[in-house]
């Protein structure tokens, strides 16, 4: 089975990041380095080459550098976004909540005291299940919230 693919993404592709995470890819977001760096792009090449991701761009010049390992993403609009990558064949359709949105962590399940810490957490937790971001300390569960995002991505694969 081939390994995974992995993402990084400049500045201008935040909400395709986090449906990315979301989507359990492993997505690094140009966001998370220096601001004003006028060695970036290259930084984000660089990054691509070594760790053998794929870069996405809104930026025709830094798309064009990154050659093969580098993907133009045209539309402005995320499910857009979302249905170029799988009709590259880069993505899936699915949603296994298995990263931190906001960090990129790999997810792993939540203890009960981690449950019970998050002032957030449904009171009724029957039929959830929680997930934690040792790194944020964030708590996931695919609640209401996780399944208007599988409906929103499985509309964006129907555009």
């Amino acid at each position: 089975m081939p390994p995974e693919t992995r993402f990084v993404a400049d500045r201008m592709l935040g909400t395709l990041t986090r449906y990315l995470r979301f989507m359990g890819y492993d997505t690094i977001s140009a966001n998370g380095f220096r601001s004003g760096d006028a060695n970036e792009d290259t930084q984000l090449l660089a990054l691509t080459l070594r760790e053998h991701r794929i870069l996405l761009t809104r930026d025709h010049e830094l798309a064009r550098r990154g050659q093969d390992q580098a993907v133009l993403v045209i539309d402005g609009d995320v499910l857009a976004q979302v249905q170029q990558l799988a009709h590259l064949g880069l993505i899936e359709r699915r949603l296994p909540m298995s990263r931190c949105s906001i960090c990129n962590t790999a997810l792993r399940e939540a203890t009960e005291d981690e449950i019970q810490s998050a002032g957030y957490a449904p009171r009724d937790r029957t039929g959830y299940s929680f997930f934690w971001c040792v790194h944020c300390g964030k708590l996931y569960w695919n609640g209401s919230h996780g399944k208007c995002l599988q409906e929103r991505i499985d509309a964006g694969f129907s555009i």
